[in-house]
């Protein structure tokens, strides 16, 4: 059955492992790299760095997060490690780009990446020109969701009315705010249907059929 969003007319989609599925393995580039960091910041082995970076977005909701509290990271130096990671294992996917097509209103990003990281994700997917604007990790102070305060930030900067809004993430845990706020919520990825939380609205294996035969309002 198609999901109602006919109440909706703010889209606000994650960016990593939401806009691209899992499968592609673009992340696991991007997660060596941070236990490399890890381990050059701390001096630790990579076995001990990379639990203890899994320790920092297991509390933090961030990797960089726990770098900053503990360690005194500076972000820049922190996110340019990611700048030139190869873009290969991303593709167009017309399907998607067709179905973000047809959703009246605002289409939004919301990612706890830097401006840089989802400009150059974006571009590789063709999908720059469909969003209005990106609310990075820098927009909201690098306070990273499932932080309240980021989403709190993300609705005063853009003026959002989170009853017409829905919201579609692959991680669980960032729903739950968004769903308090009264927020549409949409659990996207291969693990999507194990999911039993209340706050998760909506699961989904794959955005683009999802979106494709949704309900959504009539243009006026």
């Amino acid at each position: 059955m198609s999901a109602d969003l006919t109440h909706v007319d703010t889209w606000l989609f994650d960016l990593d492992n939401t806009l691209y599925p899992v499968e592609s393995g673009f992340m696991k580039q991007a997660e060596a790299r941070m236990t490399q960091f890890v381990a050059k910041t701390t001096g630790l082995p990579m076995d001990e760095a990379y639990e203890l970076q899994k320790t920092y977005f297991r509390d933090y909701g961030l990797t960089l997060h726990g770098l900053m509290e503990h360690h005194g990271v500076d972000p820049d130096e922190y996110h340019a490690i990611f700048h030139d990671i190869s873009l290969d294992a991303l593709a167009h996917d017309v399907d998607l780009l067709a179905a973000l097509q047809r959703l009246p209103g605002r289409r939004l990003i919301f990612t706890n990446a830097d401006d840089r990281h989802a400009e150059r994700v974006l571009e590789r997917l063709g999908l720059s020109a469909l969003f209005d604007d990106v609310f990075h990790i820098g927009s909201f102070g690098f306070l990273p969701k499932p932080d309240p305060a980021a989403f709190d930030r993300m609705v005063e900067a853009h003026g959002m009315a989170p009853a017409a809004t829905a919201f579609f993430e692959d991680s669980e845990r960032n729903l739950e705010p968004a769903a308090g706020l009264g927020m549409t919520t949409v659990l996207v990825g291969t693990h999507a249907q194990d999911s039993h939380a209340s706050f998760v609205h909506h699961r989904t294996d794959k955005l683009a059929p999802f979106l494709a035969t949704a309900r959504l309002k009539e243009a006026a």
